[in-house]
């Protein structure tokens, strides 16, 4: 492992003791996923519905999901009502 210490360096050590992973793969993963959870609540909303839209869904389903997701996001969102969700997303 190098010299330089990165903020999740126990985290790190931790994925390359228990899996395949070497330690320059390990922190790209937890760059990842940090980058992953560390989404805006507007970017996030804004993103799935996209997807979910692409897969057929339509509204109430797709904003029943999102608001079912945005509690376990990794900081926790403020509970958002369906009409907040769908001003998000339509202005």
């Amino acid at each position: 492992m190098s010299t330089t210490w990165h903020p999740h360096e126990d985290l790190i050590v931790h994925l390359t003791r228990t899996s395949s992973l070497g330690p320059g793969e390990a922190a790209r993963v937890v760059a990842e996923v940090l980058a992953y959870f560390s989404e805006p609540v507007e970017e996030f909303v804004r993103r799935r519905h996209a997807e979910l839209k692409g897969r057929g869904l339509v509204n109430d389903e797709i904003f029943r999901r999102i608001a079912a997701e945005l509690p376990s996001r990794r900081v926790a969102a403020p509970e958002l009502s369906l009409r907040q969700l769908r001003r998000i997303v339509y202005g």
